[in-house]
């Protein structure tokens, strides 16, 4: 009793240690209230529902009945729960895991195959993949492979990429300096790195230190997007954010900014950048925290799928199947609706006398929030969302646009002697200038200069099926950053039917990027049978991009800087009955939108997801 009339005694004598106190117990009260909401919806990774692999399905036929299942009117399923548009991975994600928690999906594609970025054309006895080029975190044992394994029941497939899956050639074509990315661990990738610039030992295990910084610190850029609207402003309004997380002092630095911190080794600062490509956003307006996130991913490597991408939707779609969902191709969507109360009650596919109105009481968007909330939403419901009012004051719209050129070769693999691994082709060490330069010119004097940056890969090495499928036969996917503006006057063009001018443009500047895959490849210079170029526009057509862009919204510092933004590119739009998937969620890429869309389930089930995969993961190593 002593004791307490001491502690009594001592807390009358300071009275602020009661006044805090009592103040904590309010403010953790109060966000304990905003946390809690709606009673959580099912576990849709209660159970391990992946089982032993089958052999790989070939027959065109019996994938298109999956890949390419067309839209007719009954084919719709009664007594849907959502209705999904776009079949990205963010759109197949979110419909699988709500798939798996009993609802009944419908995801609806414009394009004739389902699976987005992740679909493959066949063309003169070729296969091309137009968007997955190697993925991380795909070996056995990480969250993420355990994520798709129960996308896909366990059945996508994957074959890991040559230790050196990067390599970065610095110089003018014909002279460049080339530095291998050696990936397996931090350590195997210091030494790499290490070995070919032996004195800046100190910059590299800085720039490692920073990696981990923000690895650990990601966190609090989600945790934004998860927690209330009202939650996120607290902490945002009283700067405790900056306090939660160091995420957001990395992402307010470019770059250029921390590598000129770092080292004066103009090549190593080059090798250290190298990949902004895979975002679109050269190093002096790239966010470094945005740029730390993509390192870190490829560290211990890169996969690619075993039988080519579309096994990634071929292996997902029978998965939203089996909750009496749909996915259907040849479906564009030109609106969504609503009720007089202004909320989402359906979509409309199709335009004019043809159209067909389909009811659900969610509509999800992965079709981007630039498309969503400038051409699908009308603009008395858009204007209720923070994302619409972003778009409008410019802090946030469509990134990077692009090149493609597809090349199909005579010859295998061995013949050709090509490896399992890309080439970041860059004519200076100079990045951001050299960008900068390229994409102030007009097309004209673009079209005739060398190309700053190509990204130079070959499926068909890293696919150990396709010499299989395609015996005697290699392809080559080229990738060149490109200016909407070059293109543009050709956008409402129909398909093919652009005229001349177009088609030499294009073809001149897929030319000007064979050229420099030559002074890599000499050996290819004969091998071409097949040779075709997709353009901006041809990105605006067969991806729905709005500019162009591959990557979705500009992954410019400012949108992850900012928490107000990265708070509001949630899956929550404002707007009852509307969510939205997809990679302007957090970040583009495959595994970007694939956690998009793991974001936009736990929204909708009122669950953390992430929470249940991890409990997944140790009930499967109890099991075992």
């Amino acid at each position: 009793m002593a004791i307490f009339a001491d502690v009594f005694v001592w807390l009358t004598d300071h009275p602020g240690v009661l006044v805090a106190a009592f103040s904590l117990y309010v403010f953790v009260y109060v966000v304990s209230a905003l946390f809690s909401g709606p009673k959580p919806g099912p576990n849709p990774l209660k159970k391990d529902t992946s089982r032993p692999p089958k052999p790989l399905i070939t027959d065109q036929d019996a994938r298109d009945k999956v890949l390419k299942l067309g839209f007719t009117q009954k084919r719709i399923p009664e007594n849907l729960d959502a209705v999904i548009i776009g079949s990205g991975i963010g759109g197949l994600s979110a419909a699988a895991l709500l798939s798996r928690a009993g609802k009944r999906v419908l995801v609806l594609e414009q394009h004739d195959q389902a699976g987005g970025c992740c679909h493959t054309y066949s063309e003169k006895g070729f296969e091309f993949d137009v968007g997955i080029h190697y993925i991380g975190g795909m070996r056995q044992g990480t969250l993420s492979k355990l994520l798709v394994d129960q996308l896909t029941d366990g059945q996508l497939q994957w074959s890991d990429l040559n230790k050196e899956f990067d390599v970065v050639a610095i110089g003018e074509p014909g002279k460049q300096k080339l530095y291998p990315y050696e990936s397996g661990s931090k350590e195997i990738w210091k030494a790499s790195v290490l070995k070919k610039f032996p004195g800046e030992e100190k910059a590299i295990d800085k720039f490692l230190q920073y990696l981990q910084d923000v690895r650990k610190s990601m966190m609090g850029q989600i945790s934004l997007k998860m927690m209330s609207k009202t939650a996120a402003r607290i902490l945002i309004n009283t700067g405790l954010i900056y306090r939660f997380t160091k995420f957001f002092k990395y992402a307010d630095r470019t770059v250029d900014e921390v590598l000129d911190e770092l080292t004066d080794n103009a090549d190593l600062k080059a090798v250290l950048a190298y990949g902004f490509g895979d975002y679109g956003v050269e190093p002096g307006k790239a966010s470094f925290a945005m740029h730390a996130l993509l390192t870190n991913h490829y560290v211990c490597g890169a996969s690619y799928p075993r039988g080519g991408a579309s096994e990634i939707a071929f292996h997902i779609i029978p998965v939203i199947e089996k909750s009496g969902g749909k996915v259907l191709v040849r479906a564009p969507v030109s609106e969504v609706l609503f009720d007089h109360k202004g909320k989402a009650i359906g979509v409309r596919v199709g335009k004019s006398n043809g159209a067909t109105d389909i009811h659900a009481p969610l509509v999800i968007s992965d079709a981007g929030v630039v498309n969503t909330f400038t051409s699908l939403v009308p603009q008395e419901h858009a204007q209720r969302s923070a994302i619409y009012k972003m778009i409008q004051e410019n802090k946030i719209g469509c990134g990077a646009a692009a090149i493609s050129l597809f090349v199909g070769l005579n010859g295998t693999t061995e013949e050709l002697g090509l490896k399992a691994q890309n080439i970041w082709s860059f004519t200076g060490n100079n990045l951001t200038e050299l960008i900068e330069d390229y994409f102030n010119q007009e097309a004209d004097s673009a079209v005739d200069s060398e190309i700053p940056l190509i990204f130079v890969s070959f499926p068909s090495a890293k696919d150990p099926t396709y010499k299989e499928r395609y015996p005697g036969k290699s392809v080559s996917a080229v990738i060149a950053l490109a200016n909407w503006k070059w293109f543009e006057k050709w956008e409402n063009e129909r398909v093919m039917k652009r005229g001349e001018d177009y088609e030499a443009m294009k073809m001149a500047f897929g030319r000007r990027m064979w050229d420099q895959v030559l002074t890599l490849y000499p050996q290819l210079a004969n091998k071409v049978e097949y040779f075709t170029v997709g353009s901006p526009v041809s990105n605006k057509y067969y991806l729905g991009s709005a500019k162009g862009e591959i990557y979705g919204l500009d992954h410019s510092k400012e949108r992850f800087a900012s928490p107000e933004i990265v708070m509001n590119l949630r899956p929550d739009t404002d707007i009852p009955g509307l969510a939205i998937t997809g990679q302007d969620i957090l970040s583009c890429g495959f595994m970007g939108a694939l956690f998009g869309g793991v974001l936009c389930a736990s929204h909708v089930l009122h669950r953390n997801i992430w929470e249940d995969l991890v409990g997944l993961k140790k009930t499967i190593q109890k099991t075992k």
